[in-house]
This record gives C-alpha cells, sequence and structure tokens, in this order.
C-alpha cells in the first residue's frame, strides 16, 4: 500500500465580477466553504497556472468576460493506503468531486509520497 499526492484543475465559474484578483478569490473562497461544510479541510485550494502561448511563461488560470469569471482552481489532496496510482486518482476525484457537485474535475499530477519507512 502507498500513499499519493493528487492534483486536479477545477473550472470555477464567478459571477459579477470586474477584476482578475476579484475572481480569484471569490472562486478560492467558495470552494473552500464547499469543502470546509464537508470537514475537508484536508485538500489544498488555489489558482492555477496555464502558460503563455506565446512565451510559455505561467500565469493565473483566469478569464473574465462580461463581469463573469471562469477560474481554473488547483486542488492537492493526500491519499493514503491505496493501491495504485489509478486508485488514488479515484478516491481523491471521488472525495473532491462529491463536496464540488457540478464542477468539473481533471487530475492533473499524481506523485507517490516517500513514506516514513524509506527515511
Amino acid at each position: 500500500m502507498s500513499d499519493y499526492l493528487v492534483a486536479m484543475e477545477a473550472a470555477w465559474l464567478v459571477r459579477d465580477v470586474e477584476e482578475v484578483d476579484d475572481a480569484i478569490g471569490v472562486a478560492v473562497s467558495e470552494a473552500g466553504k464547499r469543502l470546509n461544510q464537508q470537514d475537508m479541510d484536508y485538500v489544498e485550494v488555489g489558482v492555477g497556472a496555464t502558460p503563455c502561448p506565446a512565451c510559455g511563461e505561467p500565469f493565473d488560470s483566469v478569464f473574465v468576460a462580461a463581469d463573469t469569471a471562469l477560474v481554473g482552481l488547483m486542488m492537492e489532496m493526500k491519499v493514503f493506503n491505496v493501491e495504485s496510482v489509478q486508485h488514488a486518482q479515484r478516491v481523491a476525484k471521488k472525495e473532491i468531486g462529491g463536496a464540488l457537485r457540478d464542477v468539473p474535475l481533471k487530475v492533473i499530477d499524481t506523485a507517490e509520497m516517500a513514506s516514513d519507512d524509506d527515511e
């Protein structure tokens, strides 16, 4: 059995905002609130990064048009005692997806964590 850190991307819609920073704040706050209602304070929430198509430098994953924003959130969750990478991904997606119903999720990275025995 292994432990993994699973990173997922979520597409969060925010209405009635004009500024990118406001959209980020609202999206992170709303996602955190919904996760905390399910006692899921172990899920880390932040804004994702998108590479610039011209230069490749990362920038915040936010697009604002007509006072509506699409914010790409990054969510990370540690999953313990699972059989495989795929098992860890299914567990994380089920846990987070259950709390954030109707929010598109995509697993973007899964990394095995070093166990205490390895140290």
